[in-house]
This record gives C-alpha cells, sequence and structure tokens, in this order.
C-alpha cells in the first residue's frame, strides 16, 4: 500500500486536520456515483469484514440492496470484546473521522435511513471521541442520522444478533436470524434488512473509494487483499497494534513486528482469541490470511493474538479461555451453557490436581455436544480452542492430573482494558496456574 490505511502512526486530532490530510475525498467519490456502483467497487476490491469470520463486505452490502424493503439500516459494531483484541478502540481514538466517512459511504451504498454504532458503555474514551467527530463532520455530504448507543460490557454484546438486540432496548441475547434477513425494528411485512460492519471494516472504506479497488488488492493475498490491524498481546518484548499487509506470517508477527519472546525463553503457543484453535510452533508459518488461517485450524477472526512461551501452563491457559467462554454464554441454547460450564469445571479440576482420566474424558466428549442448537458462535469457539490445546498439549495435561502445576505463574486473561507507553492493561479476570 501507498499510504498507512488507517493512519495508526499518528492521531487526528481534529476534522480539519483530517480533511488536510485527505479526509472526505473517498465520500466525494462515492456520491458522484450511483449506489449500486459504490457498492460494486468495495466487492470488486475484496474487502472482507474484520471483526470475525472474514465475510466479503461488498456482497453482504449487494445482499441488503436486493432485498426488498423501504426501510435499511446500517450499523457500526465497536463493541469489541474479543480477548487480545484492541485494534477497534485504537482507531476510534487515532482516528475517528475516518471510521465515519466509512459510516457515510456505507449508509449511503445500501441506502440506509439511519445508522446506529454499537458501542460499550465502559468505552468511555471511545465514546468521547466519537461524539466529538460526530459533532464536528455535521455538515457531511451523504450524511443519514447516526445515533451512538452505549451497551452493556457482555462478550456476546459484539455478536451482530445481540448487537441489534441491545439497539432495541434488549439484553444481548443472539436472536434466531441474522439482521440481513430480519434486522432492526423489524415486523411483520417489514423486516427492514441491516447491514453490520465493524469498525476496521468501516475504516477501510473511504481509502478504496479514494484510490479504487485495484490500488487495495496491490497488497495483502489474492483471497485476503489489504491489510489488517493486529493486536500482539502476552509474552512478547513489543506488545501492541500493528497495522501490516494481510499474508504475512504468524511467525514474522510475533517475531519480527512483536519482538519476539524474553531472553532465553521460546514461544510455545499462540491463542487467537477465543473463537478459534490454538497455533503450535510448527504452525507459525501459516500466512495471516482468512481462507489458510482456516485450513490450519484456526482462524484470523478479529486479528488479536495472544501469545504464550514456554513458562506458561497450557493447562491454565485453556482454562481461561474456557472459563471465559462459559461465564459469557447467555443461556440460550443448554448445550452451550451447559457444555461450556462443564468442559471449564472438568479444566478446574485437572489445573487445582484434583482431577482424572474421568474429567480429560468429559472435557472432551463436551466438546463434541457443545454446539447443539447454537445461536452463535461462543461454544463453537469453545471447542476448537479446547479440543485444539488437548490434543497439541496432551501430554502437559496429562501430567497434570492429581498432581500440581509443574509451571506454576500467575497467567492475566488477555481481555484488554487499555494500551498506554507501550503495555496493555486487563480487565480483573485472572487464572492462577
Amino acid at each position: 500500500m501507498n499510504e498507512p490505511l488507517l493512519v495508526l502512526t499518528e492521531p487526528v486530532r481534529s476534522a480539519a486536520e483530517y480533511l488536510a490530510r485527505g479526509g472526505g475525498q473517498g465520500l466525494a467519490a462515492a456520491i458522484t456515483r450511483a449506489p449500486a456502483q459504490v457498492a460494486a467497487e468495495v466487492r470488486r476490491s475484496g474487502l472482507r469484514g474484520r471483526g470475525g469470520s472474514g465475510f466479503p463486505t461488498g456482497e453482504k452490502w449487494e445482499s441488503v440492496r436486493a432485498r426488498p424493503s423501504r426501510t435499511r439500516y446500517l450499523v457500526c459494531n465497536a463493541a469489541e470484546g474479543e480477548p487480545a483484541t484492541f485494534k477497534d478502540r485504537w482507531i476510534i481514538r487515532r482516528n475517528p473521522y475516518q471510521v465515519l466517512e466509512g459510516i457515510a459511504i456505507a449508509a449511503y451504498a445500501i441506502g440506509a435511513t439511519k445508522v446506529y454504532i454499537a458501542i460499550k458503555e465502559a468505552s468511555t474514551k471511545e465514546i468521547e471521541a466519537l461524539r466529538r467527530a460526530m459533532t464536528e463532520m455535521t455538515d457531511m455530504p451523504a450524511q443519514v442520522p447516526v445515533e451512538l448507543t452505549a451497551g452493556p460490557d457482555d462478550y456476546l454484546f459484539g455478536d451482530e444478533k445481540a448487537t441489534v438486540e441491545v439497539i432495541e432496548g434488549r439484553e444481548a441475547l443472539p436472536r434466531i436470524l441474522p439482521p440481513y434477513q430480519v434486522g432492526l425494528f423489524a415486523r411483520s411485512g417489514r423486516p427492514n434488512p441491516t447491514v453490520v460492519n465493524n469498525v476496521e471494516t468501516l475504516a477501510n472504506v473511504p481509502l478504496i473509494l479514494r484510490r479504487g479497488a485495484d490500488w487495495f488488492r496491490e497488497s495483502g493475498t489474492l483471497g485476503s487483499p489489504g491489510g489488517m490491524v493486529f493486536t500482539v498481546c502476552g509474552d512478547v518484548r513489543r506488545p501492541g497494534m500493528y497495522e501490516l499487509p494481510l499474508g504475512l506470517s504468524l511467525d514474522a508477527l510475533v517475531h519480527l513486528v512483536g519482538g519476539g519472546p524474553r531472553e532465553g525463553r521460546k514461544i510455545k503457543a499462540v491463542v487467537p482469541g477465543a473463537s478459534a484453535g490454538l497455533l503450535p510452533p510448527e504452525r507459525f508459518g501459516t500466512p495471516l490470511d482468512f481462507d489458510m488461517m482456516r485450513a490450519a485450524g484456526s482462524a484470523l477472526g478479529s486479528g488479536g493474538f495472544a501469545v504464550y512461551d514456554d513458562t506458561a501452563c497450557m493447562v491454565a491457559v485453556t482454562l481461561g479461555f474456557a472459563r471465559f467462554l462459559a461465564d459469557e454464554s447467555c443461556g440460550q441454547c443448554p448445550a452451550c451453557k451447559h457444555g461450556c460450564t462443564a468442559i471449564a469445571d472438568g479444566l478446574d479440576r485437572i489445573e487445582r490436581g484434583i482431577g482424572g482420566q474421568d474429567d480429560l474424558r468429559t472435557v472432551l466428549t463436551r466438546c463434541d455436544t457443545v454446539t447443539g442448537g447454537r445461536r452463535c458462535a461462543l461454544p463453537v469457539g469453545a471447542e476448537l480452542l479446547v479440543r485444539s490445546a488437548i490434543e497439541t498439549f496432551r501430554e502437559e495435561f496429562e501430567a497434570h492430573l492429581g498432581r500440581p502445576c509443574p509451571r506454576p505463574r500467575c497467567l492475566p486473561f488477555p481481555l484488554i482494558a487499555d494500551f498506554g507507553d507501550g503495555r496493555f492493561s486487563y480487565q480483573t479476570r485472572e487464572v492462577a496456574a
């Protein structure tokens, strides 16, 4: 790419500064075209959602445009809560103006009548930045009404089927049908199809319209064009957020960009948030590409990676993620709620040195059934992460049965609260090994 896509090197402090840097040109280019042409340009760019599944953005826009409805909505999902991820909050802090320009372009492309920004009420710095930018950019052309909705600190608030529930004034409980089928404030005969895009996805849009789809495809891979903001935390020398072309290897991200482990230590495993299988060293050569990461038994997700060196107990690490998912399960799907709790309880017994083979078998058996009847991806993450940890580090789990941990170390759970002075601070959720 010829310039930093999301301008993370320096914060943008005002709308005037943003415009002086070339901001607004993407929206100006968009409104000279028909909305369908704007959506087609984003589809041609190959931009994929940066919030988790990597679904093609232009296809999502076009599918909502094609649904017969007089009312359509756009939701900017800023309810970031995936462990080991901080990039959406960082983008908002550094450049909320580019996010709002992307929102305006997306709303124009899909014919949205109103936009909602869904964000956790605990994200006070980000809310302040967005409100300031919204006030400064009231003269932006093609603007539709934008409303900021502050919601709970629930992990599931970030699931698009729960996001729309919160906007409608209900709890963060995922609904059955996705928003593109049954959107905001829908009722019989009025499905109100709704596009939900996350912060980073929308922040990519202005430069795609400004520079063109071909420019965007100059970096990244054929299946995952462009760049992405990666969060690297844990046992590395340079934790932080890094904007890099997709296709870079995980090994390069951890060792070259993140600085690698402390002196005398080796990286043991990397956990990509709480929604996919962990990656051992033999898979560190995997390119950071949505499809290639999936083929490696993991996922790129939202680009957040928790890194653990050889002093970390993988039983304790796995328990931390399993307990988080059990606590955050909403309980609408019994297989998920009971299964995630049973997995965490079994791992807890093993971690405390009082578990046996029966506990290990129970954990794996529950992994087989935890996804039954699911409304969201939470139990899928539990199954993939826990199973991959046990299969990869089976000897370590076996050595933990009926005896104290051989690697006693306090491991903070990587649910990021803030970033400053080159360090992450975590929410007060801790697993003692």
